[in-house]
């Protein structure tokens, strides 16, 4: 398993593949709907404004099946936003890893500060065996999304903006919901409301992260010589293709849930 390049810096550690990845990620979004969108035409309109229409056209459907799209509409740059960044990232981890291995551990530095994870699996790996010399290897290239801190932060958004309209738009209806159906309920409304958010984000991650680890794995058979070199490629493109379908899926399950997080908020919570 290879080790996450993380350096202690104002007391926290920083996981410095998740920042690139973050980093990279947005700016693959930002610079593909600034193409897709420059020279828009009504007569002749090229391949990728076609295709940002159509996923325009798609985020509407997702948020008409869950709200009344007048109430929806105002969530249209959310979620495309959201399903864009999402399946971007949980394609990024797919096509190759960036690895550098660690000989000497004295050079696993990053901006002048050792990477924790790399000396501490140095020293552990030296404490079983004194004798030996061992390597680490440093991920630096992998899905954001096969991250938790990020997947919950992206939770944490929706959360965030579900309950915030609720709690300002509809004070009332949101806050009754908590008693509902008797007073005494609250402390599990209260428990069902947080629960919500922790599945929200630890279900992608689970499913990204569960994928790369089997990405890893079948790339360790390339170790095994010209056999596991031949078993490995047929398993990589395999584990791939549904790797992508699994990416999809997920990024369109996080969007659902996230506009039905908000209509329960603005919609179903104005009813009682």
């Amino acid at each position: 398993m290879h080790e996450a390049p993380v350096i202690m810096l104002g007391g926290f550690h920083l996981d410095l593949s998740v920042l690139l990845m973050l980093i990279v990620t947005s700016a693959l979004v930002f610079i593909f709907a600034i193409v897709a969108t420059r020279n828009l035409s009504v007569e002749n309109p090229g391949k990728l404004q076609n295709f940002m229409e159509w996923a325009v056209e798609f985020v509407l459907n997702i948020i008409s099946s869950t709200m009344d799209l007048k109430k929806g509409k105002h969530f249209v740059s959310l979620a495309l936003t959201m399903i864009m960044f999402i399946f971007l990232g949980n394609m990024l981890g797919l096509p190759f890893q960036a690895v550098t291995d660690v000989k000497d551990i004295n050079a696993a530095t990053a901006f002048g500060k050792p990477i924790v994870t790399a000396v501490e699996a140095y020293e552990e790996a030296h404490a079983r065996n004194p004798e030996a010399h061992p390597h680490i290897e440093i991920a630096w290239f992998k899905s954001p999304t096969a991250d938790l801190s990020v997947t919950m932060g992206l939770a944490l958004v929706a959360f965030l903006v579900a309950h915030g309209l609720g709690l300002f738009r509809n004070t009332r209806g949101y806050l009754k919901h908590y008693f509902k159906p008797y007073p005494f309920f609250v402390p599990i409304n209260i428990i069902e409301t947080i629960s919500k958010l922790v599945t929200h984000g630890m279900r992608l991650f689970a499913n990204i992260f569960a994928g790369e680890v089997l990405l890893t794995t079948i790339l360790k058979l390339t170790t095994f010589k010209v056999a596991g070199f031949l078993a490995a490629i047929p398993l990589l493109m395999v584990w791939q293709g549904f790797s992508i379908f699994i990416g999809a899926i997920q990024s369109f399950v996080f969007v659902i849930l996230m506009m039905v997080y908000i209509s329960q908020t603005i919609e179903t919570h104005e009813e009682h």
